[in-house]
């Protein structure tokens, strides 16, 4: 898992510099083909057929997905990588708000005192960690970071519900890379291609290693979630915000005031928190819903 947060805090680092001379929309697309054709090989490899009987649930868990993913790079684009990925990583605590609320919906109060806590603390979190990016205007893609964070826990949600009508993850995981590559792809032709003689070749050099990290990232994390302990790799991915954190320091030399960086313990901290109640409460999950 640690390893799988390293991949893709360093695929964030790559986003971060190709966006210079490429669309958010377009690194996007880049970044799913390549997607796509490292996954086929390895149905092929496992002698996974693409057949599906729930292609309806597949379709709905890829758009989730792709408005996660694009709100993500977005964030990544206009705003310090640590606080980007912190923002995504709040998915933890959406989640927690969602057991919650669907809790309370169903008159059951007992018991969502703890987990409602970890929420509160993790918005509190969210408040210190955006305070220092208002004075650069940054306000709407802190809000866009946010959204990448609940995109991905509904997500979440989908791909439990997948892996609870027996649909393989790699399948899950394919079908997710071509959904995100047709809409991505679509967005690109609304916004324009950019001409590869016009591309910076930064910007060029690093659309094939941001596929192949984010598909090592995830090969890592599904391989941890499948053979190590549930709660343990839920928990370890949250060294990808250390990560950040470096890259951030030493590549772009983001600055983050002391109140944010309590912010982001806070994030860190409540999203833990969270995995470990939710956990407590309906038992380990499979290892599709992470």
């Amino acid at each position: 898992m640690v390893l799988g947060a390293f991949f893709f805090s360093t695929m964030a680092v790559g986003v971060r510099i190709a966006s210079a001379g490429v669309g958010t929309a377009e690194l996007l697309f880049y970044r799913s083909v390549v997607g796509v054709l490292f996954l086929v090989v390895l149905l092929r490899a496992g002698r996974v057929p693409l057949r599906t009987p729930v292609p309806a649930m597949h379709l709905w868990r890829g758009l989730l997905g792709s408005v996660a993913i694009a709100a993500w790079f977005y964030s990544l684009v206009h705003l310090p990588i640590v606080t980007s990925m912190a923002l995504n990583y709040m998915s933890g605590v959406w989640l927690a708000a969602f057991v919650v609320g669907a809790a309370l919906l169903a008159g059951r109060q007992d018991r969502q005192g703890p987990m409602l806590a970890t929420v509160l603390l993790g918005f509190a979190g969210v408040v210190l960690l955006l305070q220092p990016t208002l004075a650069q205007n940054q306000l709407f893609a802190g809000l866009i970071g946010l959204l990448s964070g609940v995109a991905a826990a509904l997500a979440y949600l989908q791909v439990g519900a997948l892996g609870r009508a027996g649909e393989p993850e790699l399948r899950t995981v394919f079908y997710f890379s071509v959904v995100t590559t047709v809409t991505s792809g679509l967005a690109a032709l609304a916004t324009g291609f950019t001409p590869w003689s016009a591309m910076p070749w930064q910007s060029a050099a690093w659309l094939v290693p941001i596929g192949v990290l984010a598909s090592l990232g995830q090969w890592c994390m599904t391989r941890a979630f499948s053979r190590g302990h549930t709660l343990l790799a839920a928990n370890l991915q949250y060294s990808g915000v250390l990560f950040a954190a470096l890259y951030g320091l030493w590549l772009f030399d983001d600055r983050i005031p002391p109140g944010g960086w309590i912010g982001l313990a806070l994030v860190v901290g409540s999203g833990i928190a969270a995995t470990v109640l939710r956990a407590q409460a309906v038992g380990a999950r499979p290892a599709e819903e992470h």
